[in-house]
């Protein structure tokens, strides 16, 4: 499905109010748990794709099956690496473990040798250090292992998220400089929310057994990946612009609240109301000539703020994107290319993003999303300044199914091509 965008500022968005569902990294890390402690009892889970995947999967492997089970993850790389690391620990129990053929390119070997080396049984069907992978579930009893600390926060906290199910817990040592860490610290904090003892001092993590938890019901807070577009939207848009988006909280467990923060320079304002909704209104612009951020702890965000530049004709420099490379795609590479087709000067390196100031966006221009539903939502909000195609729209549901009905709600025209 390709998309054909418009904005109607005849509609110019003033005062929206949008519901915004759960965090896809809460709600992915809080199944697994609930899959551990079955007491536990969820409210505002993510609908994204990643997360119907990940429960699927756990509902799954509920059910009795002579032979080995086949668990197909698709697109989605929180579930692979999670659910690796769950099935690792189901004593007796055998799956394979598969996705997208883009997925079969995303590595998993770090992964893999640490759950080996405490005493797992994981082996490749295909290409080493590459799924499928075929698990056979053991009673792990080893409780010491080491990491690499630039890897995937995602390696980490599968490790983590299991821990606790492991008899004597476990002691996890990150070598180098760590990455990523507002992720690794949410997966404690959760594990904390639900009564499980853990510390973080220096390079060493530990997290305690426990056979049963303290916690009976959390709620998932809203995904503040999902409220980057909507900060584009507003930084694009005509001073007086307001959104109201449910439901965050000040002292959030997700990186990407750094957003309050970053788009204050964008002249993006953030109110956090007392219903537990933000407001994001634009109060005016700076006119800076550049901007220059490390994205090394909120990556997810890089797209988006780097198509908000690109949009107020302001240049940027991004680092600390090293991790871009092994998404759904290769997302610096990926926004090079689209970037360029709509007039950027833009290059890149391993980890980062260099784009010179623009002060013209070509118009009608055909955006390939690469299978990537950051892409096609980071530069949706540039059909406030131009006419743009989407291809491959529906990628979206990936993470946020609702995004075009919600666009719709706030003034912009969208037809099927």
């Amino acid at each position: 499905m390709d998309l054909f965008l418009t904005y109607n500022s005849q509609l110019a968005i003033r005062n929206s109010q949008l519901s915004i569902t759960g965090s896809k990294s809460e709600t992915n890390r809080l199944l697994l748990l609930q899959a551990l402690y079955p007491n536990l009892k969820l409210e505002n889970t993510s609908n994204s794709d990643d997360s119907e995947v990940m429960l699927k999967a756990l509902q799954n492997s509920q059910l009795p099956t002579p032979n080995s089970q086949l668990i197909d993850v698709h697109h989605a790389g929180t579930a692979m690496r999670f659910l690796t690391a769950f099935f690792a620990i189901q004593e007796g129990k055998e799956v394979v473990v598969t996705g997208s053929s883009r997925m079969k390119e995303r590595p998993i070997k770090i992964l893999v040798e640490a759950l080996n080396r405490l005493g797992g049984e994981i082996t490749y069907e295909e290409n080493e250090g590459f799924p499928p992978i075929r698990i056979k579930g053991k009673k792990i009893t080893l409780n010491k292992v080491s990491l690499p600390a630039n890897v995937s926060s995602q390696y980490i906290s599968a490790l983590l998220l299991i821990a606790t199910k492991l008899e004597k817990g476990l002691e996890l040592t990150l070598e180098g400089e760590i990455t990523s860490v507002p992720y690794i610290k949410m997966t404690l904090a959760l594990l904390n929310e639900i009564g499980v003892t853990t510390s973080f001092v220096g390079n060493k993590i530990t997290v305690c057994h426990a056979e049963l938890v303290s916690a009976s019901q959390l709620i998932v807070e809203s995904d503040w990946s999902s409220a980057s577009y909507w900060y584009s939207i507003v930084a694009l848009s005509s001073i007086g612009t307001q959104i109201t988006l449910s439901s965050y909280k000040k002292n959030s467990l997700q990186g990407d609240s750094a957003l309050v923060n970053i788009y204050q320079d964008f002249g993006v304002e953030t109110t956090f109301n007392t219903n537990s909704s933000i407001t994001i209104s634009k109060v005016n612009f700076k006119n800076q000539k550049s901007l220059i951020l490390n994205l090394q702890s909120s990556p997810d965000i890089a797209q988006t703020i780097a198509v908000t530049c690109f949009g107020l004709g302001i240049a940027c420099e991004l680092t600390g994107l090293h991790t871009l490379k092994i998404k759904e795609t290769d997302r610096l590479e990926a926004l090079k290319i689209e970037l360029t087709k709509l007039g950027a000067e833009i290059s890149v390196t391993h980890d980062a993003l260099y784009l010179k100031s623009s002060l013209t966006i070509k118009e009608n221009i055909s955006i390939s999303t690469y299978q990537d539903h950051r892409m096609a939502m980071a530069f949706a909000p540039l059909a406030l300044k131009a006419p743009i195609q989407i291809n491959e729209a529906e990628v979206v549901s990936k993470s946020y199914p609702d995004f075009w009905e919600d666009l719709k709600k706030v003034g912009f025209s969208i037809e099927e091509i």
